[in-house]
């Protein structure tokens, strides 16, 4: 097989340290000779180690992504004259039974060194940034779902069926009725006063609602979950600053995401942090969506493809596009909500919005690549773009109606 890289080396990262072996091949020889060493993952001893690979004048490292770990030795060797690889472990799986770290790292050299691995993708610094803010950002709005979910719980547990009459229990209505509730306020028809102006109408259902057993634990527990649910706010607000003081490289990127219908500032946020807003990355659209998880596997036997569910791939931005999609699914109006519907209607919800994901990160892939504003094809392009069919499916559910139809075609004026 032939080799690209004679000296080349592999490291098996862990928190503590990382075993590093030196594969080199003279021309000539069969062997490879192979030197292992073990160096710390203290920033001292990492930039010895780079040191140590330039003296070494190995022209590939190959570093597996093991949690963050692998981060220390990636940006303090990135700039070090050498190709660096970033590679997912799945891919650089060792032989069963061979499991070690000296043999790991053995085995990711001789991978690099015959170019049979594929490099992940690392972006650039400012995307670094922006990446982590936007995923403590998402951290944080789940784990204060989480909250709100507890916070029902106790309400639930309490007899309060807030819930069933407001949309959002930390509304301004809801929560001066939780507050006031823990102060030890318990008449319902007091608390039902403080709701705002345009919830007047459900003056009696919030009656029937605040009506419950709700004791002093029930307000210890309130008190304590709308405090936590403050704080997050807060952290989601700052974090959300933060962002828009990185964003304005970033900017028209933003711009050109957030006219497809359903993303959103904070959806597009997340977008351009986990793609790097550089479509260059990615040789087209399929790949993006690969990496991005929303598109079926390949699973191939006997000369017959079968059902493969989609692999895993970069759940931030799978969540983002999940997100988008549940808003187009709930919005009616656009080109995306009627495939939706069509795709709904001949397979199910699940596999129709995983259908919108791919349809979004296709959009985004062209609108990136091409510099151009999404435009919405309308309610009705499958009709225009098929109007026989279109014809012949109105003429048949009339038909199982119990009507016969006669068409006539208008006048056009």
């Amino acid at each position: 097989m032939e080799i690209l890289h004679a000296r080349c080396a592999g490291m098996d990262v862990s928190k503590k340290d990382v075993k590093v072996c030196l594969r080199t091949q003279e021309p000539g020889r069969k062997k490879p000779d192979l030197q292992v060493s073990t160096w710390s993952s203290m920033t001292a001893d990492v930039l010895a180690l780079r040191e140590y690979l330039i003296t070494a004048q190995v022209s590939c490292v190959v570093l597996e992504a093991t949690s963050d770990y692998w981060k220390q030795f990636y940006y303090l060797l990135e700039d070090a004259g050498f190709e660096l690889m970033l590679v997912n472990a799945h891919d650089a799986k060792n032989l069963p039974g061979r499991k070690t770290d000296v043999s790991d790292a053995a085995w990711l050299a001789e991978l690099g060194a015959h170019g049979l691995l594929r490099p992940s993708f690392v972006p650039p610094p400012p995307i670094r940034e922006l990446r982590a803010l936007t995923r403590t950002r998402t951290q944080i709005v789940r784990a204060r779902n989480r909250e709100i979910q507890r916070l029902e719980k106790v309400l639930e547990d309490a007899g309060i069926k807030l819930s069933v009459v407001v949309s959002d229990i930390t509304g301004v209505s809801a929560r001066r009725m939780l507050r006031a509730l823990s102060d030890g306020e318990r008449d319902p028809g007091v608390l039902a006063e403080m709701s705002v102006p345009q919830m007047r109408a459900k003056l009696p259902e919030l009656r029937r609602a605040l009506t419950g057993r709700f004791t002093d634990h029930h307000a210890f527990l309130v008190t304590l979950h709308l405090d936590f649910i403050d704080q997050h706010s807060a952290v989601i607000d700052s974090l959300t600053t933060q962002i828009e003081a990185a964003m304005p490289p970033f900017q028209h990127v933003r711009e050109l995401i957030v006219t497809i219908p359903g993303i959103s500032d904070m959806t597009a946020d997340v977008i351009i942090a986990e793609t790097g807003a550089d479509m260059s990355q990615f040789p087209t659209a399929g790949h993006l969506a690969s990496w991005a998880g929303v598109c079926p596997g390949h699973h191939q036997s006997a000369g017959r493809a079968k059902n493969a569910k989609t692999r895993p791939g970069n759940r931030y931005l799978k969540g983002a596009l999940g997100t988008a999609a549940m808003s187009i699914a709930q919005h009616k109006g656009t080109f995306l909500h009627t495939k939706y519907v069509r795709l709904a209607k001949s397979r199910s919800n699940s596999k129709a919005l995983v259908a919108i994901e791919h349809t979004l990160i296709d959009i985004i892939f062209d609108m990136l690549t091409e510099d151009v504003v999404y435009t919405d094809l309308g309610v009705d392009f499958y009709t225009h773009r098929h109007p026989e069919r279109a014809k012949n499916r109105a003429v048949a559910e009339l038909h199982r109606l119990g009507y016969n139809v006669t068409l006539q075609p208008r006048d056009v004026a």
